[in-house]
């Protein structure tokens, strides 16, 4: 299984996925192991992992008319219907990699969008207060559905914190 998050951290909360996907690297471990990658913005470059990979979470937010911090889980197949692939360049890209792997006539990966409904998507290396105090419930839903998966998340000795990792990204 794939773990990507992407989004942009020069736009504040847009950042949430990339966040979320670090987080994880540093402070879990995963029985069944899983591969996690922060896929930023790369869309159309990430096509080679998503087509090596049978079951993919994105990690992301997803522009959705409701209140901030919300959290959805969304088969990709979904996400048209709900005019999602209207965010950034980065959810563009990921659903045409799933199209073209059924235009090729490959199979197409289990993908589910774990998304929170942003508050501020502005230029800025942070995340929002709103989405800051999310976080921690954010990463207790992806480790519950991981475990419905039938994966098991064991916590690292040393436990980076996201202010830690925001604080990081800001030095680069």
């Amino acid at each position: 299984m794939l773990l990507l998050g992407i989004g942009n951290i020069l736009q504040k909360d847009d950042g949430f996925g990339i966040y979320a996907s670090t987080f994880l690297a540093k402070n879990y471990t995963f029985s069944p192991s899983l591969t996690i990658i922060n896929g930023g913005v790369e869309g159309m470059n990430l096509f080679g992992h998503l087509e090596a990979h049978a079951e993919i979470i994105v990690l992301d937010v997803i522009d959705i008319s409701d209140t901030p911090a919300s959290i959805y889980a969304i088969p990709a197949q979904e996400l048209g219907s709900r005019g999602l692939n209207s965010g950034g360049a980065h959810e563009i890209g990921i659903l045409e990699c799933l199209d073209m792997l059924e235009l090729q006539g490959k199979r197409v990966p289990d993908t589910t969008i774990l998304g929170i409904v942003p508050q501020h998507v502005t230029f800025d290396i942070a995340l929002s207060q709103t989405l800051f105090n999310a976080f921690d419930g954010y990463i207790q839903t992806l480790l519950q559905l991981l475990a419905k998966k039938g994966f098991v998340a064991s916590e690292k000795a040393h436990q980076t914190s996201l202010l830690e990792i925001i604080q990081e990204v800001k030095k680069l």
